[in-house]
């Protein structure tokens, strides 16, 4: 071979290792805001979970005169959960406990039947129910997100360039008792 072939062959595998390197990094960069852009769903819809709970806990106080630790329980739960910011494990743990507040809530709704048959609770039951619902597909959707982007640091060769990027948290729930979904039914 002669000199020019032999440049031209160093030169090609220069262009296609460039051009490798920039697609594994391009492919990183776009598994990351996918991540993000499904955090994002799940926050739109625990605020949306937030935002109902105070409609839920006025209707149930007129019936619950007696039950104020309960409310109490899940006012602190939800203020909990609006501040634990930061990372996916502090979000999902705060959320945890909030599924275990309104659980305590709805089973202590039970002995209660004219709140059972009021119009308002039974909307915001049904708009409850609809929220962890999706809730629970954007956690999904989250997570499946999550092992991709995962998926693509650790693979070889894509780990060769993958120095820069963090690995992302799975939404995960910790305890058993919370991975029960809230029963909003009367």
């Amino acid at each position: 071979m002669n000199g020019l072939a032999i440049a031209l062959t160093v030169v090609g595998v220069v262009v296609l290792l460039i051009l490798w390197l920039v697609s594994v990094y391009n492919g990183m960069v776009r598994g990351r805001n996918e991540t993000k852009n499904a955090w994002s769903q799940i926050d739109v819809q625990l605020k949306r979970r937030h935002d109902l709970i105070p409609n839920l806990v006025e209707t149930v106080k007129g019936y619950m005169k007696h039950e104020r630790e309960t409310l109490d329980a899940v006012i602190r739960a939800r203020q909990m959960a609006m501040n634990s910011g930061g990372s996916v494990a502090a979000q999902a743990q705060a959320e945890g406990q909030l599924t275990g507040a309104l659980k305590t809530l709805f089973a202590v709704t039970e002995a209660y039947p004219d709140l059972k048959a009021n119009e308002n609770m039974l909307r915001l039951q049904e708009e409850l129910a609809s929220t962890e619902n999706k809730i629970g597909f954007a956690r999904q959707a989250y997570n499946d997100s999550v092992m991709r982007y995962n998926n693509s640091l650790e693979v070889f060769p894509n780990s060769l360039v993958a120095g820069s990027f963090q690995r992302a948290d799975f939404f995960e729930v910790a305890a058993a008792e919370e991975r029960k979904a809230v029963k909003v039914q009367f």
